[in-house]
């Protein structure tokens, strides 16, 4: 089975709630976006990955927009799920821009990466990626990669959301260049449900749309609206 959840920042405590006790090795569980394991090498970074490695279930995450990207961008590409993947270890996988990959019989569009909202305090303290902000060539080859697949897919995972949905939740909010070509995308591609992490709350925008954060949910689960 597929779960989802929201970004983690580093947060261990998320993979230590009792949902993922009874997942096995059969299991997937999605990070929409900052993963923050990644981001030092430090010991304390280490330990919390050598536990997320002895977990059973897959680990699989979008990049976000607080990322180490020189070093998430040091390990090998691999193929998962007629995708490329970055392999972190035997059961984490970091899902790449513009990719489609074929999970337990589903196919899954991701799209990671965005603007921090945070983006001139991040730059002051000199932690900024420009990796974190898509290339032309990414949203190319992810449109590329949709049209091979007639546009249609069954869930798509992103950092970002579209201008619509981002507006739905925060009504008067700026949107940025990654939300405008999401928002392309959703006018052209047909899927079932659509989940993203980084406004940091957890809220079904409508049928088939999805804020997730901390929650864990089924992919193909049902969820209510939340009112803030």
């Amino acid at each position: 089975m597929i779960y989802v959840t929201g970004d983690t920042h580093g947060d261990i405590n998320r993979f230590k709630k009792r949902e993922l006790k009874k997942l096995s090795a059969q299991d997937y569980l999605i990070v929409c976006g900052d993963f923050g394991f990644l981001w030092n090498d430090s010991p304390q970074e280490s330990e919390k990955l050598e536990f997320l490695k002895s977990q059973k279930y897959t680990i699989l995450f979008v990049d976000g927009t607080h990322e180490n990207f020189d070093t998430l961008e040091s390990f090998p590409t691999v193929e998962l799920g007629n995708g490329r993947a970055g392999k972190i270890a035997d059961n984490i996988y970091h899902l790449k821009r513009g990719e489609i990959y074929n999970i337990n019989g589903k196919f899954i569009f991701t799209f990671g990466g965005g603007v921090s909202s945070d983006l001139q305090q991040i730059m002051d303290s000199n932690a900024w990626f420009e990796r974190e902000l898509p290339t032309v060539e990414e949203m190319k080859y992810a449109v590329a990669n949709l049209k091979a697949y007639n546009c249609e897919v069954d869930y798509i995972i992103t950092h970002e959301t579209s201008a619509t949905y981002k507006h739905k939740i925060w009504r008067n909010c700026e949107t940025n260049p990654v939300n405008d070509f999401l928002e392309q995308l959703s006018c052209e591609v047909r899927y079932d449900k659509w989940f993203f992490g980084n406004l940091h709350v957890d809220f079904a925008v409508d049928s088939n749309a999805f804020a997730v954060f901390e929650e864990i949910i089924p992919i193909d689960g049902v969820r209510k609206s939340r009112s803030f």
